[in-house]
């Protein structure tokens, strides 16, 4: 596969994924106006101060998102895509090498009364990673 392809494949799951952070945004804000809080799902009990941090996070993760998704080009390399890169990459290998020392050791998580399962690290190890990995790649590719 080349990298037009990577480029490609990583542009369009980046456009889908911030469909979805923004769906998760509307309803947090619904759930943030609505009288059905508190409100439990799988154990994690939805308070304002949570919704609003989740919120937060959503608001940068779109950020990074949108740009990756429309505005990232690597045939027109700068100094601030490089670093976007770069950036993206260690996030990104951070939380595969999290995921995959979870499974390693059997780390459990427990929020709330819901318990993470294995098999979710399994794709947060294997997504994580490939995403860091073309990120690296691009940064280099943007050097050159």
């Amino acid at each position: 596969m080349d990298m037009n392809n990577h480029r490609h494949i990583l542009k369009e799951i980046a456009k889908f994924a911030t469909g979805l952070v923004t769906a998760d945004f509307i309803v947090a804000l619904w759930l943030l106006d609505s009288t059905i809080r508190p409100l439990n799902f799988w154990g994690v009990t939805f308070t304002p101060s949570i919704l609003e941090a989740g919120m937060a996070f959503d608001i940068i993760l779109l950020a990074i998102l949108i740009h990756y998704a429309w505005h990232a080009d690597v045939h027109t390399p700068s100094m601030r895509q490089r670093t976007l890169f770069i950036v993206v990459g260690v996030i990104m290998g951070i939380v595969g090498l999290a995921h995959l020392f979870r499974l390693i050791f059997g780390v459990s998580i427990d929020i709330g009364n819901w318990a993470a399962p294995f098999w979710l690290s399994w794709i947060g190890t294997i997504v994580a990673l490939y995403i860091s990995y073309t990120s690296f790649r691009f940064a280099a590719h943007s050097r050159k």
